[in-house]
């Protein structure tokens, strides 16, 4: 397990899904960007990923049904949104070093 993957424990989510987002820090993963369009094959972990509670990555991975009005592009979207808050909170953490 990396330092980063390791940096998600109790970290607040950054997906924050709403009527999904359960916002307890006890459940906190790295939830990794699909690997398939970053040039990895299927199942393939990447490096980019959002800090997710267990019912947002629930969300992000399909394990649970979208809510009425939520398609998969705006899961994607705050996957994605979720990635660039997660950056920044790994630059202040000094596990990303931009040069």
């Amino acid at each position: 397990m990396s330092a980063i993957t390791k940096a998600a424990k109790h970290q607040q989510c950054t997906i924050r899904a709403p009527g999904v987002c359960c916002f307890n820090p006890e459940t906190t993963v790295f939830a990794h960007i699909s690997g398939v369009r970053f040039g990895h094959g299927l199942g393939i972990k990447t490096n980019l990923g959002a800090f997710a509670c267990a019912s947002c990555h629930d969300l992000i991975d399909s394990r649970m049904k979208r809510p009425e009005g939520m398609t998969k592009q705006d899961v994607k979207m705050m996957h994605y949104e979720g990635v660039f808050e997660t950056l920044g909170k790994l630059i202040e953490m000094g596990l990303v070093v931009l040069s």
